[in-house]
């Protein structure tokens, strides 16, 4: 099995456009939640979220595509772009293009367009939809336009696969690489759902929290802390370029971090609710360990899931005991969440990368508004400030409506043979 190796990050996140400015305010426990400005909220009880105030698609897109595609199009091909450039990628060093995928992950793909043609066919009939809604709503199709662009022509996947979708991704690729199917991939989550039915369904689906923390948004999000009451929602993009260790050292490429382990399950048990029991969580968390050959006193860091709901972050610590016993108590633990808010299918693939930052700068980035410990969750989650410590070994976990569950395990790269 071929060695499977990390030599690109680069992100969007309601902290800033690109990693440097979104690292340096995470470890310093910046929020990036604020009142909502895509809408007018006020009929609504939640106000806040995670908007990528920063972001100027223009800075990035030609005004035809802006204008005909949705903004979680904009974040996917602007986030790959970026990447392109900062880690000095050029489509011309693929030999195989057939061995060069894209790899895309949404949760709620394109909910601006699906608002506005229902706008559109109720005001003014079915004449005026746009034609360019269904390929919006066919939301594979923003791989394709980053396929396009860096002629990628092996085998795309796009998983709307709720919020494991990026981290599932990150596993796909790594399968696919590691068995020899391909040689390199980008691996671009973006979710955009900033909007007034997502936010009113998800009201009403009691998910998200309510009028509570409206005047102080920045502290809304509080993963594994008793006041919590639901997940803030956010947007976001974040892509890594996978590789073989072999395609990457050929091309003069760098590694950052490792990928040596991957698991995925799923609670068949409830649409929305993770299983109390934390069974399929417990499972994926050892798949992931046994798929990475390391025992979990291995583990030094856990990146959460942590949303900040009720269930999911007992269900999350109660998973983390049961796997790692006594040494439970001794892992830091943190939720990036707690500062970016919940950016849905490209979580896995945003967290994945402050996970690899976490090893490169040794730097664990704290869990803010951690106030008061709710006594079913008493773990170490470092509150309110980060820590300084050397990180080899991090487990990432992510898990979705619809029980679906994903674990990743990402190593500090330390050379060594082909």
């Amino acid at each position: 099995m071929r060695k499977v190796v990390v030599t690109g990050i680069e992100v969007i996140t309601p902290l800033g456009v690109g990693l440097k400015n979104c690292w340096d305010n995470l470890k310093n426990g910046v929020s990036g939640i604020k009142k909502i400005s895509f809408f007018d909220p006020k009929d609504h009880k939640c106000q806040i979220a995670g908007e990528c105030k920063n972001f100027k698609a223009e800075n990035f897109l030609d005004s035809k595509f802006i204008r005909r595609y949705d903004r979680m199009f904009h974040l996917f091909v602007s986030v790959a772009l970026l990447t392109a450039e900062n880690w000095n990628f050029q489509k011309d060093s693929v030999k195989n293009p057939f061995r060069f995928s894209v790899i895309g992950a949404s949760a709620l793909g394109a909910p601006s367009t699906f608002e506005e043609i229902i706008l559109q066919y109720l005001n003014f009939g079915p004449k005026k939809v746009s034609p360019l809604a269904v390929i919006n709503l066919s939301a594979n199709t923003a791989a394709g336009e980053v396929a396009k662009i860096l002629n990628a022509k092996g085998p795309q996947y796009f998983l709307q696969e709720a919020c494991s979708a990026g981290t599932k991704a990150l596993g796909l690729a790594y399968e696919l690489i590691k068995n020899n199917v391909i040689d390199v991939a980008f691996v671009i989550g973006a979710d955009s759902g900033i909007r007034p039915a997502i936010i009113a369904s998800l009201e009403n689906l009691g998910a998200i929290i309510d009028a509570k923390w409206n005047e102080t948004p920045e502290k809304a999000s509080r993963p594994f802390d008793k006041l919590r009451s639901g997940f803030v929602p956010a947007e976001g993009s974040g892509c890594v370029i996978l590789e073989s260790l072999e395609n990457a050292l050929e091309n003069g490429r760098t590694p950052l971090a490792e990928i040596i382990g991957f698991g995925a399950t799923c609670d068949a048990y409830h649409p929305t609710a993770p299983d109390p029991s934390a069974q399929s969580i417990i499972e994926c968390i050892k798949m992931a360990l046994k798929s990475a050959q390391i025992k979990p006193e291995t583990i030094d860091y856990i990146n959460a899931h942590g949303t900040g709901t009720l269930l999911n972050d007992v269900v999350e610590t109660k998973a983390i005991k049961e796997v790692f016993g006594e040494y439970a108590y001794k892992i830091p633990i943190s939720a990036n969440k707690s500062m970016i808010g919940h950016t849905w299918g490209a979580a896995g693939i945003i967290e994945t990368i402050f996970s690899i930052k976490t090893i490169l700068e040794e730097t664990i980035p704290p869990t803010i508004n951690l106030e008061y410990p709710d006594p079913d969750c008493d773990l170490n989650y470092v509150p309110q400030k980060a820590i300084k410590r050397k990180v080899k070994t991090v487990l990432k976990n992510s898990f979705g409506f619809g029980g679906i569950n994903a674990c990743l395990i990402i190593k500090a790269w330390e050379g060594g043979e082909k």
